[in-house]
This record gives C-alpha cells, structure tokens and sequence, in this order.
C-alpha cells in the first residue's frame, strides 16, 4: 500500500505534502524532504521496526509506502477521523455499532479492515470522499 504526494520548490525549501493524511514537512534538499517525509510518518505511527519506503515519481509526484500496510491503515484512519473532527465513539456510532472499539481496533492497528472494511471505515469517518485506487509502478528511490 503506498500513499501518494508531491513535492515542490517554495523559497529555499523543499515542501513534501502527502494529501490524504493532510501531511506536509519540508527540507532544504528534495533528498532531505524525502528523509523528513518518511521520519515523519515514522514518527506518527511510533511502531518498533516500522519503515516507510519513499517511491520517486514523475513531474515532482512521490509515494510512501510500506511493507506493513497496516499501520498504513491504521495512519490513515486516526488522520481521516482528526480532520473531521470526530471522536472514536461518534464514529462507532455513524458505523451503527454500540461499542467505539468497533472502530478503535482498526485505527490502532489491532485488526486489519478488508477492502470492504475499509471502505466502510472511511465513509463513517468522511462520508462526502470517495478513495481512488490506482496502480503504481514508481520504482523505490
């Protein structure tokens, strides 16, 4: 699983933005702004052993991925759930579940959401956004 970002010039620095996790970190090479991308992403999934792989891409595009998609999801959902502002609880209820660890073992990594899982997962935490999957074939940098 990869998310993808791009990468651009703004004054002296570098800015990397990962737009589905509403991420953004800078550096004053593009190759340091492709470290503090995957730092960053270290740093918030706080997992031992975790690694992110930064993927170069065409026209200042990149992704991020891992070999350990779940904590990719897991990521994903705590940010999604953030930026709208919700607690663990009201999207447990949103989902129709009485329990917030219906939700909350997929945000914490304790269970990996199917396809179907997932998709439901995020309608309940932004129900206005649909996710676009694509295929990649970015070699890693």
């Amino acid at each position: 699983m990869r998310f993808s970002g791009k990468i651009y010039k703004d004054g002296k620095f570098w800015l990397a933005e990962i737009p589905i996790l509403d991420l953004m970190t800078q550096g004053r090479t593009k190759k340091e702004a492709y470290e503090m991308v995957a730092d960053m992403l270290e740093t918030m999934v706080n997992q031992d052993g975790f690694k992110i792989e930064v993927y170069k891409g065409l026209n200042n595009t990149f992704e991020v991925g891992s070999l350990e998609p779940k904590n990719l999801v897991s990521l994903l959902l705590q940010r999604k759930r953030e930026m709208s502002g919700l607690s663990l609880a009201q999207v447990a209820n949103r989902m129709g579940a009485s329990s917030r660890n219906a939700y909350a073992r997929y945000e914490q990594g304790r269970s990996v959401p199917s396809v179907e899982k997932l998709n439901q997962l995020l309608q309940a935490v932004c129900p206005n956004t649909d996710i676009v999957i694509t295929e990649s074939a970015i070699p890693q940098l």
